[in-house]
């Protein structure tokens, strides 16, 4: 089961520069599966959308099973949760009071220590990969977490598409404990602004609601905040606002038929376009086009109506040329 969906959500967190109380964001889960070719899709979605958005972005990738077994080489599983929020907090406190914060939820100084060095892993990601291996080699679920991490990897860069952009962080934790596997983070480069898009696997999730096991994945888009990325860094595309590409001229009962007809036409074909309602001073017709970013403008009056031409100006290069009505449709899919 695949599905998307947008909408408006909340958190109960303090409002601040791009962390809104209310905001909307964009989700796409894939349900029934527990095929990593599902959780590979998901990742190249971010790859693609963002491209197309012309953000430039580093997608971290990390596995929940790989913390899992950091957890249990220091202590348990019953340490995850704290090992997780203290390590969560790494980029915004620093490795001393994640240090601080572990030692307050009981673990040793050797635990700490393995920790640090795991929390320091750096390089590309096949150094990480073996940096990774060695640390946590006593660990199965450690080891099926770094395979599952490379098998990832691996889909990801036979597409080639944007791949480089794709970087191991041991430090991503994501702090919802329904993570069961690999795990996504998306920030933009150059912007200081957080994550404009996470998730993960969620195998046991649908247990809560009655539904046990039924694997899934799914990702979301921080709308808000992406917005907030291209208004900062000014690539909106100037067509954004033009919602209609064409704009009839209204220049009197029997002139505006022949508009509404020919406008029909050009809909017909896929070109965006609408009719002045009322038989206005051109002037006033002009200005609405401009207020609109309209980029063309059809004027159809009596002369034209009688030798079946009309006059059509680019209103951005400031030209206009007459051609027959019959040649209207092709002149704009040009």
């Amino acid at each position: 089961y695949k599905r998307y969906q947008m909408q408006s959500v909340w958190r109960a967190d303090r409002p601040q520069k791009g962390r809104y109380r209310e905001f909307y964001q964009c989700d796409a889960d894939i349900a029934g599966t527990a095929s990593l070719i599902s959780d590979a899709e998901l990742a190249l979605i971010y790859l693609q959308v963002f491209k197309k958005l012309k953000i430039e972005i580093n997608l971290k990738i990390n596995n929940r099973k790989i913390l899992a077994a950091l957890a249990e080489t220091c202590g348990g599983s019953d340490q995850l949760n704290a090992i997780t929020i203290a390590i969560d907090k790494l980029d915004k406190t620093g490795i001393e009071k994640v240090k601080e914060e572990l030692a307050e939820n009981n673990l040793s100084d050797e635990q700490i220590s393995i920790i640090e060095t795991y929390l320091q892993i750096s390089g590309t990601n096949d150094e990480k990969l073996f940096q990774i291996n060695s640390l946590l080699q006593n660990s199965e679920i450690g080891k099926k977490g770094i395979e599952e991490l490379k098998t990832v990897l691996d889909y990801i860069k036979e597409t080639g598409d944007e791949s480089d952009n794709v970087k191991i962080d041991f430090t991503l934790a994501r702090g919802l404990n329904y993570y069961t596997g690999i795990i996504y983070e998306v920030k933009a480069k150059n912007i200081d602004i957080g994550s404009i898009g996470g998730g993960g696997r969620y195998d046991d999730l649908t247990g809560l609601f009655g539904l046990p096991d039924i694997p899934g994945v799914g990702i979301s888009f921080g709308v808000d905040r992406i917005y907030d990325v291209m208004n900062e860094l000014n690539i909106f595309p100037e067509e954004i606002n033009k919602s209609t590409t064409v704009l009839f001229f209204n220049l009197g009962k029997e002139e505006s038929k022949i508009a509404f007809k020919e406008m029909q036409l050009l809909r017909n074909n896929g070109i965006s376009c609408e009719l002045f309602y009322e038989n206005a001073k051109m002037d006033k017709q002009f200005k609405y086009a401009a207020k609109k970013n309209i980029p063309f403008a059809v004027i159809i009056g009596s002369n034209e109506v009688q030798q079946k031409t009309c006059v059509v100006k680019d209103l951005v290069k400031t030209q206009q040329q007459t051609i027959p009505l019959e040649n209207l449709s092709s002149f704009f899919k040009i």
